[in-house]
């Protein structure tokens, strides 16, 4: 099954309708994304909780790793630039972090409250190599947009 993207967000829009607290929306975007597409094997969240540092937030999936500083990592790397990272091979990102043995491609979004401070990074890893596309980043980003702008 591959994910429509307009029904998820119509889906996560009604479920977070005026939810301001981020690690609610994280818990549900994080459970939603997960369960609507088959590519996704790994889906979550890594918060901002000091200068430079991420934690593991509400996530779907296998254990993740638990604390990713900023200049390791995809992850890292998103938080890091503030740019979406899209990375069709994990074995040739040089300072990949290996949090399961069977991720090959990853997809990373920065998360942006309602006024604009980064509060962690969305992760979705899949066991398939070269698994996301632009659209699924532009999509995906969206949907980040419209429900962390109410925190």
């Amino acid at each position: 099954m591959i994910v429509d993207f307009d029904t998820l967000a119509k889906t996560v829009a009604a479920l977070t309708e005026g939810e301001s607290d981020p690690i609610a929306l994280m818990a549900t975007i994080a459970c939603e994304v997960h369960h609507s597409d088959d590519r996704f094997d790994w889906t979550g969240f890594y918060r901002v909780v000091s200068p430079n540092l991420l934690k593991i937030g509400p996530y779907q999936g296998g254990h993740g790793c638990l604390v990713i500083p900023f200049e390791k990592g995809v992850c890292g790397a998103a938080a890091r630039t503030g740019i979406v990272q899209l990375v069709p091979d994990v074995e040739a990102f040089s300072d990949h972090i290996a949090c399961s043995s069977s991720t090959r491609s990853e997809l990373v979004l920065p998360v942006w409250d309602g006024q604009g401070e980064l509060i962690g990074v969305f992760d979705i890893d899949s066991d398939q190599p070269d698994a996301f596309t632009e659209a699924d980043a532009t999509a995906l980003a969206a949907i980040l947009k419209r429900a962390f702008d109410q925190v």
